[in-house]
């Protein structure tokens, strides 16, 4: 006698299985639970400094010191070589170096040595680069069928890329941090006028607003701090303010400096001009966003036509062409 299943027996057997891996799911984060509660919270802080002190005995923070030295010594005898090199052919010039050192300082890059490696990059990727494009195109045959002028045009766009490339890697980080100071400066300037109303010293006021503002805008934060440096141990405060204009090289910095220069020279009331600042540099970035969100839908019109309109008409008349295509084939 032969027993049908039915669909009864087969929901009770679905339920018994999901009973069955719900307990199971239940019962591993449960012990996995147990077992985390269970465990000594210092244990792995107290083997983290045995290990610690078994490094330090075994003289390990020795040899990473001698690591980093020796680091630091290869990088060193590599510059002073980029400059043998570039001094040789007469091209490091005071001029050119101190325009180099400018950029990068805009750009958060104020290391001493690293303005000539940009020289000697600038000097070296066109040989590199537009030597392998002339070699590939005019002896290898990279590209037969094309014609003497554009084999020159590649050769000639290789070498004038490659010559401009550092330039427009630096420009590129200044022009990314420029937008972070603007960004940031409203708030920047908010918390200046709180300190300056709490009775704090310029250069104290400037030294905790850089405090605050490295963890939420850290490229304002080190510029303020690297002026409340300046302001404290240069003999012109002026300087001081001329050096952060010159270092981010933005219309609104260029508006604070002259307000602080005003407010040290005359001694005005530095908290009602710098909330007036504030409220205009907000408006500013205000109408700057506006702006951008006007611009919206003129640059998704292309898109638009482009992606989204040719898959709209596949899918309303596809069925249609393909209805008709049936009946003329019938």
């Amino acid at each position: 006698m032969e027993h049908a299943v039915t669909p009864q027996f087969l929901s009770t057997l679905l339920s018994i299985g999901i009973a069955l891996t719900t307990a199971i799911i239940m019962l591993i984060v449960g012990h996995s639970l147990v077992r985390s509660f269970a465990r000594d919270p210092m244990a792995r802080r107290v083997r983290a400094l045995n290990d610690r002190r078994e490094q330090l005995k075994a003289g390990v923070a020795a040899s990473k010191t001698r690591r980093r030295a020796k680091m630091e010594k290869k990088a060193s005898i590599s510059i002073s070589r980029m400059k043998a090199i570039l001094g040789s052919m007469k091209m490091l010039q005071d001029s050119q170096l101190k325009a180099a050192s400018l950029n990068l300082a805009r750009a958060g890059i104020r290391t001493k040595d690293a303005a000539i490696t940009v020289i000697f990059f600038r000097l070296v990727a066109p040989i590199m680069i537009g030597g392998t494009a002339a070699i590939g195109v005019y002896v290898l045959k990279w590209f037969p069928d094309a014609s003497a002028f554009k084999q020159y045009m590649i050769v000639a766009g290789s070498l004038l890329a490659s010559y401009k490339a550092p330039d427009i890697y630096v420009k590129n980080l200044v022009t990314k941090r420029q937008a972070a100071i603007r960004k940031a400066l409203p708030d920047a300037l908010d918390l200046l006028v709180i300190c300056a109303e709490a009775g704090l010293s310029v250069d104290l006021a400037f030294n905790r607003v850089a405090r605050e503002l490295s963890k939420a805008y850290p490229e304002l934060g080190d510029e303020f701090a690297l002026t409340a440096i300046e302001l404290g141990f240069l003999t012109d405060r002026r300087q001081a303010f001329e050096n952060l204009a010159q270092r981010v090289n933005l219309d609104s910095i260029r508006g604070v400096v002259t307000t602080m220069i005003q407010t040290e020279k005359y001694g005005t009331p530095l908290a009602g001009a710098l909330r007036v600042l504030s409220a205009e540099f907000r408006h500013d970035r205000m109408m700057r966003a506006e702006e951008k969100a006007a611009r919206l839908p003129a640059i998704m019109t292309v898109p638009l036509i482009l992606f989204i309109l040719p898959v709209l008409f596949i899918v309303i008349l596809g069925p249609a062409a393909c209805s008709i295509s049936d009946n003329v084939m019938r």
